[in-house]
């Protein structure tokens, strides 16, 4: 069943365990909603729902996965998603067994999306935490890790005063790891075909607490 968690300001934070019957009637919403936010600058994303659709059943097959949603009444104007690294392909395992990690120690934290009009609420770090806990209690995981691409700094989609989410990361206990990356194939915006981006792994020990 389902967890519901007032966040105040009308927005609930509802998270599901991997297999919920429950997340169906959410995963268009869902997709919809990455393909919102990740249009904007650094992923510039030219989704599509058929394929968000095929990649978010992924989680809703997972015994082990979370999805945690924000909703603003029945609307959901955020969420992240998880599972363990393991149960991901071979473009996020192989950066972890080339430097000697076992993938199975980590918990990978897919995404974490909020429409701009619910950003500077409070509400991230809830869903860093909802997915932190959900690590925890399955109770394998050494640490939580996620990906995020690189985009260089004169890229011509780079929106003026650009910060990236960096300073938020550390703050949620994540430090970059140089030496883990990756890369990850998509469509940008206005391009005709994907092409290859760089990524680069963020790590947390789950043996530390959240400094929200």
């Amino acid at each position: 069943m389902a967890l519901r968690e007032t966040l105040g300001s009308g927005l609930t934070l509802l998270t599901f365990g991997g297999q919920e019957p429950e997340l169906a009637r959410y995963l268009p919403e869902l997709a919809r909603l990455r393909i919102t936010v990740f249009r904007d600058f650094p992923y510039l994303y030219d989704g599509s729902l058929a394929y968000e659709q095929r990649y978010l059943q992924t989680y809703a097959d997972c015994a082990e996965s979370i999805v945690a949603l924000v909703l603003d009444g029945d609307t959901a104007v955020g969420a992240s998603t998880g599972l363990p690294l393991d149960a991901e392909t071979p473009d996020f395992t192989q950066p972890f067994v080339n430097a000697g990690h076992d993938p199975a120690r980590y918990f990978y934290c897919a995404e974490s999306v909020l429409l701009p009009a619910h950003r500077g609420r409070g509400v991230y770090p809830h869903l860093f935490r909802a997915r932190e806990d959900h690590a925890r209690r399955l109770g394998r995981f050494d640490a939580s890790t996620f990906c995020c691409v690189q985009r260089p700094p004169d890229h011509p989609r780079r929106p003026l005063g650009y910060r990236p989410l960096d300073v938020v990361w550390r703050r949620q206990g994540y430090a970059e790891q140089p030496m883990l990356r990756t890369t990850f194939a998509w469509k940008d915006l206005d391009d005709d075909e994907e092409t290859p981006k760089p990524m680069v792994f963020w790590v947390k020990s789950l043996r530390t607490e959240v400094n929200a």
